[in-house]
Formats: C-alpha cells, sequence, structure tokens
C-alpha cells in the first residue's frame, strides 16, 4: 500500500486534457491512475493506466476497486471523458444520441463520483474536480445537447459539493474555452441530419475551426485543476484561462441582451434576430 504520494484518478486520460493533466499532477507529486476505454501502446511512463468506460457500471466498479485494492484509498478524482457532437441543430440527434451524450458526459461522471465516495468519506478527506466549460454557464447554438450536459454538470456538482462538505470531501467544476486538442476532430455527426440546418453546419465548421487557431493549450486546464486540487479553500468554480475568465464576467455582468448579440456575432449568426 502506498502511502507517499496522494493518490489521484484521471478519467479519459489517453490524449488531451485528460493526459495532460495526469501528466501534470504526476509532476506535482501525485502517484496517478489515468483511465481509457482500451489498452493504448503509447501509455506514458508518468502515471499507471486502468481499463475503464465510463458508461459501464461493472467497468467503473471493477477500476476503483482495483485501485484501492492496490493503493487503499483515493484522494483526487479527476472527471474529464465526455465527447461532443459536431455543430448541429439539436433536433438534428435522435433521442438515442441524446441519451448517449449525457450518459458519457454527465452519467458517466455520476458513475465515477458514487464510485470513490464511499472511500473519501471513510477516510473523511477527498477532492473530486470536474471538467466542466464555459458551456455550463453559456448558451451554444448548434451544441444545445453538449451544452445542456455542462450545464448538468455544473449544477450537480455544487450542490454534491454541499452535501459531501461535512465529511472531508470537496466537489469543483473547471470551466475551460476552446482547448485545442482531438476533442473537436473525435465528436460525432448528428444522427438524423435535417435539411435545412445544412449551410449553417458548414458555416460553423468553418468558424469553429477559425476559432480554435487560437484556442489555449490543455495544459491550461491542467494548471487549473492543480490550483483547485491545493487550494485549501477551494472555490466552487475555477475558469481556465483568458477567454473562459471574461466569458464568466461577462455572463454575470453583461445586459443579457448584449451578451446575445455576442454569441450570435461570434458565431456568424444572423445578430438581427435577437430576444
Amino acid at each position: 500500500m502506498n502511502n507517499t504520494h496522494p493518490i489521484a484518478l484521471v478519467t479519459g486520460a489517453s490524449s488531451g486534457i485528460g493526459r495532460v493533466t495526469a501528466e501534470q499532477l504526476a509532476l506535482a507529486g501525485y502517484k496517478v491512475y489515468g483511465t481509457s476505454r482500451t489498452r493504448t501502446a503509447t501509455a506514458p511512463p508518468s502515471f499507471e493506466t486502468l481499463i475503464l468506460d465510463v458508461n459501464s457500471d461493472d467497468s467503473v466498479n471493477a477500476a476503483v476497486a482495483e485501485l484501492i485494492r492496490r493503493e487503499g484509498r483515493i484522494d483526487l478524482l479527476v472527471n474529464n471523458a465526455g465527447f461532443g457532437i459536431a455543430p448541429a441543430g439539436a433536433e438534428e440527434s435522435s433521442m438515442a444520441q441524446a441519451r448517449a451524450i449525457f450518459d458519457t458526459n454527465f452519467f458517466g461522471l455520476i458513475r465515477m463520483t458514487q464510485a470513490v465516495l464511499p472511500q473519501m468519506r471513510q477516510q473523511r478527506a477527498g477532492r473530486i474536480i470536474n471538467i466542466g466549460s464555459v458551456l455550463g454557464f453559456l448558451p451554444m447554438p448548434y451544441a444545445a445537447l453538449y451544452a445542456a450536459t455542462k450545464h448538468a454538470v455544473a449544477g450537480y456538482s455544487e450542490s454534491l459539493d454541499h452535501e459531501v462538505r461535512s465529511h472531508g470531501v470537496r466537489v469543483i467544476v473547471i470551466e475551460p474555452a476552446y482547448t485545442k486538442t482531438q476533442f473537436d476532430a473525435n465528436m460525432i455527426p448528428p444522427d438524423r441530419p435535417i435539411g435545412a440546418y445544412a449551410d449553417i453546419r458548414a458555416s460553423l465548421a468553418k468558424t469553429i475551426q477559425q476559432i480554435m487557431v487560437n484556442a489555449d493549450a490543455p495544459d491550461v486546464v491542467a494548471k487549473a485543476v492543480l490550483k483547485s486540487a491545493a487550494a485549501k479553500q477551494p472555490d466552487l468554480r475555477y475558469t481556465a484561462g483568458t477567454l473562459a475568465g471574461r466569458l464568466r464576467l461577462l455572463r454575470r455582468f453583461a445586459p443579457a441582451k448584449i451578451l446575445d448579440r455576442g454569441i450570435r456575432k461570434d458565431l456568424g449568426l444572423d445578430v438581427g434576430v435577437s430576444s
């Protein structure tokens, strides 16, 4: 049993934000277990890999039990696993596709949380950090389902934090904006495309591609995770990066109509049609 280093578990650590976060936690002195749905030949030497599918109760419970068997405790859980749907109208996704994105992005996070909380409560210490998004407090036209999952993550996290705080556990949300990873390349297309949205889908794909040129590197998110993990009195929410911080301020202080027009202008939508 390892009692020297705090033990961290990071989901979706095969690439992108999850992998960089796992590597940075390891450099900060954590013993890190990253999860992946499949065994990868490119697993980095800085952390160990567990096979885990957040969509499966059995897989989640088995992986968490194995980690506790090896280490005896879990000090930090970073819920990062998730996917997106390519820019599309909300009605272009079937109910099956809507359930699928919620099952991974939201219910998968709940599965992981419920699996580690008994151990954290028993040891009366632990921190759960959920990778949310600025889309957890802002709307995103043509990404309604993804934004809905991130709004759900934010609401669940803040509510849960109040419940478990008296047991020595804290729950935190990290809210990045656009981040340079393979996330966009791995987005799935809508499963029932509608011709009325074809032009805007193509236009938005180009707009987002241009925005991503200046997107933050994943280490910006990893730094926010480390900051929140180390804080003695953590905030409930941490934005990651300059743009995310600016958007948080706009959401808080800007008049609703100005924010509405800004969102439409940035995405190349008709700014003459507003709330």
